[in-house]
């Protein structure tokens, strides 16, 4: 006889962990909170993931395995990686809307840093944020939107004005957190950008491809808060 069919998937119960997170923090965050959110019994979370411990694990390690999806799925929405790029990272902070969200995060990751296991799923999950950055500015360099560089370096560079962002709007509170981070990110970028006559002199590509990149110095380690 078949079993019956879950009525919300894991994916689902992991997307209403992050609001639960966002709502109550990790500390105060239980089991019943997350059931709330997600529509079913704190005994289904406990047959799916064992513990809080087990649920907030699952949680960090969801993170890092949907990085990868996430950029292919932006890249096919514009012609410009850059474009491409700074949408995406201002769209993975979306779902933060108030200072005190953040901070419940951040808290989140203490405990991410102060734990082996969770560090390691973390670890990953910046890997392969660094990575698919880099994949995107070493197109924006074949597309001529960007000078030649070293895109391994800028990749880090932009994986930390986006986390040094968040972190400066939640201090200084000023205007909203999506137009606050797209303006830090492009100016990261500004200065790598063509001048207008090296744009001039340079030839058009034209269906540049948008891949993971294979400039000297890149990694193929395991992918991996922001």
């Amino acid at each position: 006889m078949a079993g019956r069919p879950r009525l919300r998937s894991d994916d689902d119960i992991l997307a209403a962990t992050a609001r639960a997170i966002s709502a109550v923090g990790p500390s105060l965050l239980t089991l019943a909170d997350v059931a709330r959110e997600a529509g079913v019994a704190p005994a289904t979370l406990v047959q799916r993931f064992g513990s809080k411990r087990g649920l907030l694990l699952a949680f960090t390690k969801r993170a890092s395995a949907g990085v990868e999806a996430g950029f292919a799925a932006v890249r096919h929405e514009t012609h410009s990686p850059l474009r491409a790029l700074v949408t995406h990272l201002v769209a993975m902070a979306s779902g933060l809307r108030t200072p005190e969200e953040l901070s419940h995060h951040l808290a989140f990751l203490q405990l991410e840093l102060g734990d082996e296991e969770f560090r390691s799923a973390t670890l990953h999950h910046t890997d392969a944020m660094v990575r698919e950055i880099a994949g995107l500015l070493q197109a924006a360099v074949t597309a001529g939107e960007l000078e030649a560089c070293d895109t391994r370096q800028l990749a880090r560079a932009v994986h930390v004005t986006y986390n040094g962002a968040l972190i400066t709007w939640a201090i200084m509170r000023t205007g909203d957190i999506d137009r606050f981070l797209h303006d830090e990110l492009e100016f990261l970028l500004e200065r790598y950008r063509p001048s207008p006559t090296s744009m001039r002199a340079a030839p058009k590509v034209r269906g540049a491809r948008v891949s993971p990149a294979t400039q000297p110095g890149s990694t193929k380690t395991s992918p991996a808060p922001s």
